[in-house]
């Protein structure tokens, strides 16, 4: 897909001190066919497991209905039929942000009792044209929702987060919470001091920040979610020898002339590449993961690391990963700490049958290569949002 620019999607979240779900919900879906992203940030009201099913149910239904190209009014209107009304506040048990962007196109934001997302465009404040949408019908009357569209530039952030963000401190650090003002205060030196900051690090430090204020105890469900649009960040995965012999010098110089991130997965693929570039392999003997072998290295490759286990250790990787992994200094761990940090990534998967992997007698997890970088290709694209492209040779 060739975009004018990338545009990553992430989000941090941490649940109230006293309860082990969040109440807050994070949902984004890629609509490739339509060159679309849809994210949705939802606070259901109180915390534990309650809230989490209101603001799930919330969440679903404006991703969906926001899918479908519904009117801003009318998306407020079914979700605010649906979900219950507090019978002494008279308050929705759910409010929500709903950020709708076309490629090349236009940005759509909707919000309802959410703090008013902060955008940033470059490292300075940008503040579109907001309006309201005034609800009505009997149960929804008088209801007011924000609405804003513009079209993105590179390096523009939308940041958007719930009531956990500007009301943390609230009492004690700062009398009236925190505040959105100074959450786009901080966002902005933040952008400022490190303008290269990806969307993951700067959800992260605001929620950090957020549950500093709050003593470390966050008094609220707490969530940031951040929308990057930028450079891509491009990746080649390389694993498997070419099904005929002559290829092998034409994967060499597909791997030699790529420019970003370079990894290769197995040591036959790394002795056809190194033997077609002339480049020395120099072997790791540092065992930083049980399971594997170690790491080698080659210059101008980033990466170089045994091929199928290492592949197959990559998805269960992937598989479980969220915003509390913790990674460590393994080649698969490596692996997918760059996959994260990557936008664009390309596989190159040679189609040779590997005779050593057609022996009935080793484990089930052995996979042939092509069966496992699908896997890891769809857990990319589904869980990550990652654009990916597959490539037989």
């Amino acid at each position: 897909m060739d975009n004018r620019f990338y545009i990553e999607v992430n989000a941090e979240l941490k649940f109230h001190h006293e309860s082990r779900i969040c109440g807050d919900v994070f949902l984004s879906r890629r609509i490739n066919e339509e060159n679309r992203i849809i994210a949705v940030l939802s606070d259901g009201m109180g915390h534990g497991v309650k809230a989490n099913m209101l603001a799930t149910l919330t969440a679903t239904m404006a991703l969906n209905f926001t899918l479908e190209h519904k009117e801003v009014n009318r998306i407020a209107e079914i979700i605010m039929n649906t979900l219950p009304v507090c019978s002494e506040r008279k308050m929705s048990y759910s409010t929500f942000t709903i950020i709708d962007i076309e490629f090349d196109g236009k940005v759509r934001i909707l919000e309802y009792d959410n703090p008013q997302a902060v955008i940033m465009r470059g490292t300075e404040i940008y503040e579109p044209e907001w309006t309201c949408v005034m609800l009505s019908g009997e149960k929804n009357a008088g209801k007011e929702l924000k609405s804003c569209e513009f079209t993105p530039e590179k390096e523009d952030r939308i940041v958007f987060f719930s009531d956990g963000v500007a009301q943390s401190g609230l009492g004690g650090k700062y009398l009236f919470g925190w505040g959105r003002d100074n959450v786009a205060q901080y966002v902005s030196e933040l952008v400022n001091h490190e303008p290269e900051i990806s969307a993951l690090q700067l959800s992260h430090k605001v929620v950090n920040l957020a549950h500093v204020n709050d003593g470390y105890l966050s008094k609220d469900d707490t969530s940031c979610g951040v929308i990057y649009f930028r450079n891509p960040r491009r990746m080649l995965v390389c694993t498997g020898p070419p099904f005929e012999d002559h290829n092998d010098s034409k994967l060499a110089k597909i791997v030699e002339e790529f420019e970003g991130r370079k990894i290769v997965c197995g040591a036959t693929t790394a002795d056809i590449i190194s033997r077609e570039l002339n480049r020395h392999i120099e072997d790791s003997f540092d065992f930083d993961d049980p399971d594997l072998p170690p790491i080698s290295m080659m210059d101008g490759i980033d990466l170089v690391t045994e091929g199928i286990l290492t592949l197959g250790k990559v998805t269960e990787i992937l598989k479980t990963y969220n915003n509390s992994t913790r990674l460590t200094k393994g080649p698969a761990d490596r692996i997918v700490k760059m996959l994260i940090e990557s936008d664009e990534i390309h596989f190159i998967i040679g189609t040779r049958i590997n005779i050593a992997h057609q022996d009935p007698s080793l484990p089930v997890e052995l996979e042939i290569r092509r069966t496992v970088v699908k896997r890891i290709a769809r857990l990319l694209e589904e869980k990550f949002l990652k654009e990916v492209k597959v490539t037989f040779i």
